[in-house]
């Protein structure tokens, strides 16, 4: 009895309802897959389809949980760099301090891209206030110099928001300035005059005492290199920054650091998230890839630098040279008894 009321419940529905029910289910499924599938891919720069992987080893987020401590195996900290609930303080507002956050694990991604969440703020106004933070990804790590809290002459990448004019007579830049610069052991940067003999490009980034989050985004994919901001508070990215022709090696750290000098800031770095993307490539493309040691740009002429055979460092280089002066007296000594012992047979000729 029961089966044929709702037998009878059924057949007693508008046919065309129960189509149009049917419709609207169908639309609203292959809506919501076709979401699912753009938001799992994104469009690159070339044109090509990636797909992006959160590498949390190289990642760096909240609650960062054994930043400094011998219990990570992912971050050291340094100088005066400090974890808080909300971020990594590098330095705090005070004067002539210095601090960074470098990660442990070396860097073998070929295609990536790095977001970075940070906040400069402080009591300065206006250009009373510095000197700066930049990120890195360097072959050298937990080196502390002048160059934003990091050594001078460092080989691979560095990022700067430089929030100080050294040099501003010419008014050619709105500071806080965003530049990039691509080092290969022997090219300097120049602090006095903001670093504008090397740098690849840059942009004016208003980021010192905002009340809205900031990004910054570096990716690098096939040998392109692209950096985007996110410092207006709208949610969306801003090109600050589009460099063809560069060539990063493998194996190499990344880091953050900061300084200040006689005038001060908090430099707060949020987050670090690292993305992996996946690029087809050529089999000439991978080629290339193998043999790029130092890093280089298609367009600037580095300095060369000569590289060191593995093991060969300062004692090597020593020890070369005493072997050479070594070698060099005995051939001397050889050639003074020669000399001798022909002398006295020509005059053993004589007499």
């Amino acid at each position: 009895m029961a089966a044929s009321m709702n037998m009878f419940k059924l057949s007693s529905l508008p046919v065309p309802n129960i189509v149009f029910n049917m419709r609207n289910v169908a639309m609203k499924l292959f809506v919501v897959t076709f979401l699912l599938f753009l938001t799992s891919r994104c469009q690159g720069d070339d044109g090509l389809e990636l797909e992006e992987f959160l590498k949390r080893e190289y990642s760096l987020t909240k609650p960062y949980q054994g930043v400094g401590s011998f219990s990570s195996s992912h971050w050291d900290l340094m100088g005066t760099a400090m974890v808080t609930p909300d971020n990594v303080r590098l330095t705090p507002d005070l004067q002539s301090r210095v601090g960074a956050v470098w990660g442990r694990i070396p860097f073998f991604v070929r295609d990536w891209e790095l977001q970075v969440q940070f906040k400069i703020h402080g009591q300065g106004k206006k250009n009373l206030n510095g000197d700066g933070m930049a990120l890195w990804l360097t072959k050298e790590r937990m080196q502390e110099g002048p160059v934003f809290g990091n050594m001078n002459q460092f080989t691979g990448l560095g990022v700067f928001v430089d929030t100080y004019p050294n040099e501003d007579k010419s008014h050619e830049r709105v500071f806080p300035y965003i530049s990039v610069m691509v080092g290969n052991g022997t090219l300097p940067y120049d602090h006095d005059r903001d670093g504008k003999t090397t740098e690849l490009g840059g942009c004016t980034a208003l980021v010192r005492n905002v009340n809205h989050d900031t990004f910054l985004l570096i990716r690098y994919m096939k040998n392109r290199l692209t950096l985007m901001m996110d410092v207006d508070g709208k949610r969306e990215w801003r090109e600050c920054l589009d460099a063809p022709g560069v060539h990063m090696p493998l194996g190499y750290f990344f880091g953050a650091s900061s300084a200040t000098g006689d005038l001060s800031d908090n430099h707060d770095l949020i987050s670090m998230k690292l993305y992996q993307l996946t690029v087809q490539r050529t089999a000439e493309e991978e080629e290339d890839q193998q043999e790029v040691t130092i890093p280089s740009v298609d367009y600037m002429e580095l300095p060369k630098v000569e590289v060191e055979e593995e093991g060969m460092g300062a004692v090597g280089r020593f020890f070369a040279f005493l072997f050479s002066v070594v070698g060099l007296f005995v051939l001397i000594v050889v050639a003074i008894l020669l000399y001798g012992r022909w002398k006295e047979g020509r005059r053993k000729r004589f007499y």
